[in-house]
């Protein structure tokens, strides 16, 4: 019956007005329900974000969820002189809650006790020991699993955290578990219909075009882009070794500011663009991570052979 008098248009609500007193009830008793019935669909939709969950309602999250969660992983460092040191944790907390929209999972707290030594002597960097960032990382997955998170699916925002993560990774076969970490590391932008770069895509590295953009579309209101073109962004070359070689201060020795690229050069186009296909990669990796059922099995069989080594087929 709306949806008649929608497509008829004003015309039609003037034929409901003159038809009398009980067809104009009956009419406005629907319209009621179709708000009412609307509104509990909006109360009933489940928020994916762990700490916005009643202790019932976090229940049926993980169980719509395919008890899949996600840990959105930044980190608290100077970014240029023009974005805020929350960058990293920001823009993956953006792309994330933006793929659970097309996938849903739980997504844990803000969270950025990652890597970042080479960085301690800018302002606002929080660097905690390497003990520390293990111990507090596998404390956190043992949580999330106890809450019945047995998919955990570790995001990362932050470069200096790509070694860091595929070693959690390997270390969760060091004893049994009744959980899988996977690990989605940064995104791969170089697709077809990216916007081109204005600056020199190889010194593109830390507070630069990209991550500038990136900031202009998930909080645009932090970026201070007339600030940008306060520092150098340029490579310093401060060291002369091979490919081969490598030393923990390389990035210091390269970049001492902490500064890489040319953040004045970024947009909110290319940000957008960048955004949307991390967002799309994120959505895909959690509808195939629901449907993987071979991880834990095969997890389980390596662990019941390790208390057997001498009984394996050779």
């Amino acid at each position: 019956m709306l949806l008649a008098v929608y497509r008829a248009g004003s015309g039609a609500m003037s034929l409901i007005w003159r038809s009398g007193p009980m067809i104009r009830r009956l009419f406005f008793l629907t319209l009621l329900g179709v708000f009412a019935a609307a509104s509990t669909r909006a109360q009933d939709a489940l928020s994916p974000k762990w700490e916005e969950l009643t202790g019932p309602d976090f229940i049926k999250a993980i169980h719509q969820a395919q008890n899949t969660c996600v840990l959105p992983f930044g980190i608290l460092e100077k970014h240029g002189p023009h974005l805020p040191v929350g960058t990293d944790l920001l823009d993956v907390r953006y792309a994330v809650m933006n793929a659970v929209k097309q996938e849903y999972a739980v997504v844990f707290p803000e969270y950025y006790f990652g890597q970042i030594f080479e960085a301690q002597q800018e302002p606002g960097t929080v660097a905690y020991s390497l003990a520390t960032q293990l111990t507090l990382l596998q404390e956190t997955a043992k949580e999330m699993a106890r809450n019945g998170c047995k998919k955990i699916v570790i995001v990362n925002g932050h470069g200096g955290n790509e070694s860091l993560l595929p070693l959690f990774a390997q270390a969760q076969l060091a004893t049994p578990r009744d959980y899988v970490v996977y690990v989605f590391g940064l995104p791969h932008l170089e697709v077809s219909g990216r916007p081109a770069l204005k600056s020199p895509p190889g010194n593109d590295m830390h507070a630069g075009e990209t991550e500038t953009a990136h900031m202009l579309a998930a909080r645009p209101d932090l970026v201070h882009l007339d600030r940008a073109g306060q520092e150098t962004g340029a490579d310093q070359h401060r060291l002369s070794l091979p490919d081969s070689v490598y030393t923990g201060i390389w990035w210091y020795a390269r970049f001492p500011d902490h500064y890489s690229g040319v953040g004045a050069a970024a947009t909110r186009e290319l940000g957008e663009f960048d955004q949307k296909t991390w967002s799309r990669e994120i959505a895909d990796a959690l509808k195939a991570i629901k449907a993987d059922d071979e991880s834990l099995k095969l997890q389980n069989e390596y662990f019941e052979k390790t208390q057997h080594p001498l009984d394996t087929k050779q």
